[in-house]
């Protein structure tokens, strides 16, 4: 991976928005995967770039959100089942209002709870797989698949809409520090 600096211009930028029920660990995916740091007192929020808190009350901002959004990480938390029943409305809420043929991911947070689970990973996958949607488990507390989920999501949305430019785009920025080019491979693990 390259690291740009904060002050160089982007040939293109991507909306991808995180949704879900409350307290699925919205916020700290992104802070894992910004600071790569967890706040295991981490408060609801309703910080519109990242995170609708997964209250209904909150669904006409949240629209706006939705706006534009190429991609999304529809999360709930494994450990929890209404969470997860949950999964179907933001799935249908995303359909409804992001971008055609934008890339949804369902993840599954909070792995690192394996004795306390209650949503098994195939329940998760088949939720994905019916949907159409990719999938993936991850635990912001301990950083498992933080990364690469993003990655993964990243490496879609570029495939999906690289032709709605002109310009030649010859890597993804994922933060102000990470970039990747997806025209090479990756090493495994």
């Amino acid at each position: 991976m390259e690291y740009k600096k904060d002050n160089e211009e982007y040939d293109r930028s991507f909306k991808v928005i995180l949704i879900g029920n409350r307290a699925a660990g919205k916020t700290n995916i992104i802070s894992r995967f910004q600071k790569n740091k967890f706040n295991p007192n981490s408060q609801i929020t309703i910080d519109i770039d990242f995170d609708t808190s997964g209250e209904e009350r909150y669904l006409s901002v949240s629209r706006t959100h939705y706006r534009d959004a190429v991609g999304a990480f529809i999360v709930y938390d494994i450990t929890n089942e209404e969470s997860f029943n949950k999964l179907k409305f933001w799935f249908e809420e995303f359909q409804k209002n992001a971008k055609e043929n934008a890339i949804p991911m369902i993840i599954g947070n909070k792995c690192d709870l394996e004795k306390e689970r209650k949503i098994s990973k195939e329940m998760g996958q088949k939720f994905a797989e019916e949907n159409k949607a990719l999938f993936m488990e991850t635990s912001a507390k301990d950083g498992t698949n933080i990364q690469k989920a993003f990655e993964i999501l990243t490496k879609e949305i570029f495939n999906t809409f690289e032709n709605e430019t002109d310009k030649p785009i010859d890597s993804i920025i994922l933060s102000k520090r990470i970039i990747i080019d997806p025209k090479k491979p990756r090493p495994c693990c």
